[in-house]
């Protein structure tokens, strides 16, 4: 479904997954009898993806665009130093950890809830920034922004410590800075049956045993 959503990320049309594979938690069920009732009935959900700037070492620059989550991740075995800085205010300057991330409210319960991450409903206007394993400062559960934030993400050490950043499926090896925004230029559509719908999946999810 990711896939599919970024192959048609600019055509603005709203896009009705079904599921064939294991969790699906962006798809409907599979059932093809009824389709086209299916979705006239369908609610339609607005997503709006991330988009991540990294700079690698030699000083070049990638762009991607994120519908879940920006994640970056230590490339040896040593943790990786990373200082994190919001709207251009360094938070912590020294982030000991095998990682750390940015997660919409649509990702907020994958990887995000994985490492521990809080669950966002669709309407909160929040991004939920999670540290993967922190080691340093060891306290630190991570922050709720406002998902107009601009996150920056500096690694300290990078030829000692090398950190891979992700955008989805999109990777980028050995960064030394990642910048992380809302993409506001774009605007995802879902369909879902309306006993399907995705913002009451979200909600029993933080309910889930």
């Amino acid at each position: 479904m990711l896939q599919t959503l970024h192959r048609n990320m600019r055509r603005k049309t709203p896009i009705f997954g079904m599921n064939l594979g294991t969790v699906g938690f962006l798809l409907n069920q599979y059932r093809l009898s009824g389709l086209p009732a299916r979705i006239r009935n369908a609610r339609s959900v607005s997503l709006t993806p991330l988009r991540m700037v990294a700079t690698n070492g030699r000083g070049q620059r990638h762009e991607a665009t994120a519908i879940n989550e920006v994640s970056l991740l230590r490339s040896s075995r040593q943790t990786a130093r990373i200082a994190v800085a919001v709207d251009g205010n360094t938070r912590i300057p020294d982030l000991y950890c095998d990682g750390v991330m940015v997660a919409t409210p649509a990702g907020s319960t994958a990887y995000n809830l994985s490492a521990h991450g809080p669950i966002l409903p669709l309407g909160a206007g929040l991004l939920a920034l999670t540290p993967i394993n922190a080691f340093r400062p060891r306290r630190w559960r991570g922050a709720l922004l406002p998902r107009h934030s601009t996150v920056e993400f500096t690694i300290l050490e990078s030829k000692k410590r090398p950190v891979a950043a992700a955008a989805d499926s999109v990777e980028i090896a050995n960064v030394a800075k990642v910048v992380v925004t809302e993409a506001t230029d774009i605007e995802l559509t879902l369909l879902f049956d309306p006993e399907h719908d995705l913002e009451e999946r979200i909600l029993k999810e933080q309910f889930a045993p």
